[in-house]
């Protein structure tokens, strides 16, 4: 079955694409969770461990997401615009496609991982600890890229539901295995936080395999008999996908900054941050789901030349993720402390986290306005701009600013600060941006195919 986002109602197509994504993110969230919990449970030095690996981790599932979404564009477009054999074709060169990025990513992490780390100051047992989680997820790239390029093709045809199972199920299993393989028994021994890795792989293999069995139903599955090796599909999904992966893999350079900055602070900070940040992906879950429908949405319309659906779908998501955005920022300000202490009783990493959550709760509505623009200008297919603005967000603004700050002797709370205005401008300059981009294209494209009624 094939959902038809170019006709019906935008407020239940985000509804439908949305709430099972922002629920399979909350289910993935927790599941990074309740890994948190459980190195929280062997000691701060195996938290800082599992934080300090976060980057290269995050580098790995950026590249594949980010690519993953020049797949949902591509073909969502093809779907839109009718012609189903071409986008066939592109999901069998995308798989293709995936095998190749994951052996490139394989080879580069387990190169560059213990260089990152010992940057960071990890070393001795410190350093091995990282490494025995890190070199586990690396044995699983290749399914954490087949895991988001097959839903991406399942997203193209507005199925979000599969992946939202995917996920539940993740969650929960990972909390068995996860106590299992940390604290050992049934003849396993106690294996730490390389047990959390290797329960992280395993899941993974389970969701490739119920995603591929999910995709083989749909239009987009073309058999083997009928797949052709096609160049200009892997070119574009090169000029589309290197944006939107820059941006995301930026995002792990960023992380990285932002803790090589926070590192002087103790490993105590670095704990709090790696826990703050799970808090914070928790508060954004359903700004990632407006992500997810916004791109779908966006991607068989323009195919379509249906611009007034897009703008629709622009303030509606703008609309939805304002609301979201008060009722996290309220929850972070109010119960920053509790929600720190779930994670561990230490003082120190309690009053850190909670300062770190505070200053992210002003951030959570310019967080939406980049999502939600960031995945119009992929849908549109114009991405260029991504790659601009995750370079000025993740890498040159953080070094020129917490490079000031260091040199000034600033404390800790001057890095969140720092971080919460960088995030702030980069909002405004992508919302003038992409504003007028999407009047220029609308103006100096085809006429829609036909105008629908515009209702708030």
């Amino acid at each position: 079955m094939q959902l038809d986002l170019t006709r019906g109602d935008i407020r239940t197509h985000i509804r439908t694409l949305a709430v099972p994504a922002s629920i399979g993110f909350f289910f993935h969230t927790m599941f990074n969770v309740t890994d948190t919990y459980f190195a929280g449970g062997v000691s701060t030095q195996a938290l800082a461990a599992l934080t300090l690996s976060f980057p290269i981790f995050f580098m790995i599932i950026s590249l594949a997401e980010g690519m993953s979404e020049a797949v949902t564009a591509l073909a969502g477009n093809a779907i839109g615009s009718g012609d189903h054999e071409a986008a066939r074709h592109i999901a069998a060169n995308a798989l293709f496609f995936g095998a190749l990025l994951a052996a490139v990513l394989s080879v580069a992490g387990y190169a560059a991982a213990p260089w990152l780390m010992r940057e960071l100051g990890a070393e001795g047992s410190y350093l091995a600890e990282a490494l025995a989680y890190i070199n586990i997820i690396i044995l699983g790239t290749g399914l954490f890229v087949f895991t988001f390029f097959i839903n991406a093709l399942l997203n193209a045809v507005g199925d979000t539901v599969s992946f939202r199972n995917v996920l539940i199920f993740a969650a929960l299993i990972n909390v068995l295995l996860d106590y299992w393989f940390v604290r050992g028994g049934l003849g396993i021994d106690a294996m730490g936080v390389s047990g959390i890795a290797l329960a992280t792989v395993l899941i993974e293999a389970m969701s490739v395999a119920y995603l591929f069995y999910r995709f083989r139903s749909k239009p987009l599955y073309a058999r083997r008999t009928a797949f052709r090796l096609d160049a200009a599909v892997f070119q574009a999904l090169i000029g589309q996908g290197i944006p939107p992966s820059a941006n995301l893999a930026l995002m792990a350079v960023g992380i990285y900054i932002i803790t090589y900055f926070a590192a002087p602070f103790g490993q105590e900070v670095i704990a709090a941050y790696g826990v703050g940040m799970r808090i914070e992906q928790i508060i954004l879950m359903p700004a990632v789901g407006l992500n997810v429908a916004v791109l779908a949405i966006v991607a068989q319309n323009n195919g379509g030349r249906l611009y007034q659906r897009i703008e629709e779908t622009i303030v509606r998501s703008l609309l939805y993720g304002g609301i979201v955005s008060v009722i996290g920022g309220v929850l972070l300000l109010a119960g920053a402390e509790a929600l720190m202490r779930l994670f561990g009783d230490n003082a120190d990493v309690v009053r850190e986290g909670a300062l770190y959550l505070r200053v992210e709760a002003f951030i959570i509505f310019p967080f939406v306005v980049i999502f939600t623009y960031v995945a119009m200008l992929q849908g549109i297919k114009r991405p260029a701009f991504i790659f601009y603005i995750s370079v000025a967000r993740q890498v040159i603004a953080p070094l020129i600013v917490l490079s000031i700050l260091a040199w000034a002797g600033f404390g800790v709370l001057s890095v969140w600060l720092g971080i919460a205005g960088i995030v702030t401008a980069a909002a405004l300059i992508t919302y003038r941006y992409a504003r007028r981009e999407l009047a220029s294209f609308r103006d100096s494209g085809s006429p829609p195919l036909a105008k629908e009624p515009f209702h708030i």
